[in-house]
């Protein structure tokens, strides 16, 4: 068999990209030696039912995340967290409170774009045009007042 790279050496991706007999991560050949501790668990591992597994008993309880972690949804994250769009990712960011700038809502769907996402204002607040005393314009700033 022919070798996929020239240089066996290269970090490579799946098990595929690697010379016959070497293993991804580390595309060195892994000797028998190494891998028969292993194999006899394995095959016993896999004797078992998935009932006999208890895959819902065994299931570890999961951590919440905390600011800047990664995240799906908003339930991933702890209490005073949400999971908002960081760049191309989802991370856990802080729910905003009084006074601090926010992101008005606005049509369906127009907020896809958005890659440094907000998280809403807290409970009793809303995001509001902020009005400053000192200016008589219309601000385009918004900030979490109470409702």
């Amino acid at each position: 068999l022919v070798c996929r790279f020239q240089q066996c050496w290269k970090r490579c991706h799946r098990d595929a990209m690697c010379c016959p007999g070497n293993r991804c991560n580390i595309c060195v050949p892994l000797s028998e030696s190494v891998l028969s501790p292993h194999i006899t668990p394995l095959k016993e591992h896999s004797k078992l039912s998935t009932k006999d597994k208890g895959w819902n008993r065994s299931r570890k309880a999961q951590v919440k995340g905390h600011e800047g972690d990664a995240c799906l949804r908003s339930s991933d994250c702890s209490e005073g967290y949400c999971c908002a769009r960081h760049f191309w990712s989802k991370i856990c960011k802080p729910v905003l409170l009084q006074g601090e700038v926010c992101t008005k809502q606005r049509k369906k769907g127009s907020h896809g774009l958005e890659i440094f996402q907000r998280c809403d204002c807290a409970k009793g607040l809303a995001c509001k045009v902020w009005k400053d005393a000192t200016s008589y314009s219309r601000s385009r700033l918004h900030v979490c007042q109470r409702i």
